[in-house]
């Protein structure tokens, strides 16, 4: 989890990988109405929000009654999407990519993106209820490589 352009999408397609999971894209199961929205530069509301959590529980759980892992790319800002997203999967681990908006912003203004631009990332920040690390909960700097990102949290995935 993270704000928008910290590279949510290239590490857990990675750790998936490496971990033979299911790679869940959160962008790709907003509805048509989030996406018009989030590109004319407006923050989603939590009633934007709760329908599109209900549908990345749902793909999770399909990929867990596949038998594998799933690995979810969501900003999830608040502990209460956290929470709502998390409940009925008791062994569910959250990853934290922590960056600065300065280095955010930069990274977002140098990359295409269907409708997320850095007009939206001040109010991702505003937003933003930072977990701690803790039991189940790793925090990484971006400023570190992708490949490093995940080998740490593989290493950390493979902890009980």
């Amino acid at each position: 989890m993270g704000v928008s352009g910290c590279g949510k999408t290239t590490v857990a397609d990675l750790v998936a990988t490496e971990i033979g999971g299911i790679f869940l894209e959160g962008d790709a199961f907003h509805p048509p109405a989030n996406k018009t929205k989030m590109g004319a530069g407006i923050p989603l509301t939590d009633e934007d929000r709760w329908p599109w959590f209900d549908l990345l529980i749902a793909e999770a759980r399909k990929a867990l009654a596949s038998g594998k892992p799933p690995v979810l790319a969501c900003s999830a800002l608040k502990q209460r999407y956290r929470e709502h997203l998390f409940s009925g999967f008791p062994d569910c681990r959250l990853v934290y990519l922590e960056g600065s908006y300065e280095l955010i912003k930069d990274r977002m203004d140098a990359r295409q993106h269907e409708y997320m631009t850095s007009t939206l990332l001040r109010s991702q920040f505003d937003a933003l209820e930072a977990p701690q690390p803790g039991p189940g909960t790793l925090v990484l700097s971006i400023e570190q490589a992708p490949e490093e990102l995940v080998r740490q949290i593989v290493a950390w995935l493979g902890t009980d």
